[in-house]
């Protein structure tokens, strides 16, 4: 784990992290892109995820391989890292670099969060442009934001009860739990508490709980004083204090720590809160928003997180709709992104035709407004001003997610999935698909659980010993793309 040490890189350079167990590769790699990139080099996930949190701030842009230690022969390791990423810095541009070349790990990665799916070998020239280019299309996305700053989008009744519930709660001091999916959109939501209480001339804070070392929360919420640690060479304060009367975002709030939950909950309920290494009780008037996608009911029952705290935060409590709950809203996003990122780009917007607009809003986005909007950007790049069928919308569609995605219109999607998968499949095995569902399920159930084969199969409405003949059965099988599991631990 190494920045790239062979460039004396000035701080304007944008960062680039490259993950890739070949040293060789990550190592020409950072020389070949050196001149343009601040860049940093890790070996495995494990690694990457512990740099992150070391650097004050996340890298721009990520370059990463699918088959990392300890499972370098399969791509979950790598489908897990997209994740972590973006649940420490949603605004990172992810591209995926690897031998682990099938269509649907592509697919899969794109739906996941990444940018693009790039095949190796790959020239660096090429690398070097693709970056460049991810960079640009994210400076202009917030170069727009800071001049409009982006609403809540469509009128499907889930958006209408959500924009109801915003105004009714924007104004109350109470504090405000955001659940929903990854990529659905939690901070907008915040945001549009803030624009729209009479807080939103103060200032509007946002902490992800997930992007910073456990060792380092309770001086950047509260603050220090001079000498509290090794490194405090003077008095600082923290989010609360400088949040002032404004607001304080706190996303992935299920990540933080036990033994800093309950000095939040001290603040929650009378405001008073110390720096680090300071007697003296300062008072915060911040209005609190926390948001997560974990289901804090199962961490309580886990013992990960405190009831007490739960129990504060969801006061007011609002759910953000998964995209496949949209409906037409899914053309309404579609065409907010194909006007930015066609003006951006100088190029003429795209279109879809008739069959290709139905298989769009049919389609559930596992990915969320992420996935749809990375979506809009590839189709933007490669058929500017074209009318585009199915044959041109399908290869950007994750197939296997859209069969497990829930939901009301799930049985609709899977029949549709399945009448296509039929018409340009041969040698179809429903023996083998079958198989592939079940082991991604209990993947599925076994990471959700850390890998307890009780909880697992309570999950899953099945008996343990059951859950252990399938896991075994399944042992000598290929992996595919089914979801990254921890290993069985024993159950207590």
């Amino acid at each position: 784990m190494t920045a790239s040490q062979s460039h004396a890189l000035p701080e304007s350079k944008p960062t680039l992290l490259i993950v890739d167990d070949d040293a060789l590769i990550a190592d020409t790699l950072g020389f070949a892109l050196g001149d343009d990139f601040t860049v940093y080099t890790c070996e495995s996930r494990s690694h990457a995820v512990e740099l992150l949190r070391q650097l004050p701030q996340a890298p721009q842009l990520a370059l990463v391989d699918l088959g990392l230690p300890p499972t370098p022969h399969a791509p979950d390791e790598g489908f897990r890292l997209i994740a972590d990423l973006l649940a420490h810095s949603r605004s990172m541009q992810i591209f995926v670099l690897s031998g682990q070349n099938e269509a649907a790990h592509a697919r899969h990665a794109r739906a996941l969060g990444a940018v693009e799916f790039i095949s190796k070998p790959c020239e660096p020239a090429l690398l070097r442009r693709s970056l460049l280019r991810a960079l640009d299309v994210r400076q202009a996305e917030l170069q727009r934001q800071q001049v409009q700053p982006e609403g809540l989008m469509g009128d499907s009744p889930a958006i209408r009860k959500l924009r109801d519930q915003i105004a009714q709660f924007a104004q109350s001091p109470f504090p405000v739990l955001i659940e929903g999916e990854s990529g659905s959109g939690k901070e907008l939501v915040a945001q549009s508490l803030h624009r729209l209480s009479q807080r939103n001339d103060k200032p509007f804070l946002a902490l992800n709980c997930a992007a910073i070392a456990p060792t380092l929360v309770e001086p950047t919420l509260f603050g220090y004083v001079k000498g509290a640690f090794t490194g405090a060479d003077s008095n600082k304060s923290g989010y609360f204090e400088d949040a002032g009367e404004g607001t304080l975002f706190l996303d992935e709030i299920g990540e933080l720590p036990l033994e800093m939950q309950a000095k939040l909950l001290r603040v929650l309920e009378n405001g008073e809160y110390q720096r680090v290494g300071e007697t003296l009780r300062r008072v915060s008037r911040a209005r609190v928003v926390a948001a997560t996608n974990r289901d804090l009911r199962q961490e309580i029952r886990r013992g990960a997180f405190r009831a007490d705290l739960y129990h504060r935060l969801s006061v007011l409590t609002l759910s953000v709709p998964a995209l496949r709950e949209l409906g037409r809203d899914k053309l309404a996003l579609l065409e907010h992104f194909r006007a930015v990122y066609a003006s951006q780009s100088g190029a003429q917007p795209f279109e879809l035709d008739a069959a290709a607009e139905r298989r769009w809003i049919a389609y559930p986005f596992p990915g969320n407004v992420r996935e749809l909007r990375n979506i809009v950007i590839r189709l933007t790049t490669k058929h500017p001003g074209q009318k585009l069928g199915i044959e041109e919308l399908e290869p950007e569609f994750d197939l296997e997610a859209q069969l497990a995605a829930p939901g009301g219109d799930g049985q609709a999607n899977r029949a549709a999935t399945a009448l296509e998968t039929l018409g340009r499949t041969h040698g179809f095995s429903l023996d083998q698909a079958l198989k592939a569902w079940e082991r991604a399920y209990v993947d599925a159930a076994l990471k959700l659980t850390h890998g307890n084969v009780s909880q697992a199969a309570k999950l899953l409405g099945i008996n343990r010993t059951t859950l252990y003949s399938r896991m075994h059965s399944d042992a000598g099988e290929p992996q595919g793309d089914s979801p990254a599991t921890p290993p069985p631990r024993a159950d207590k």
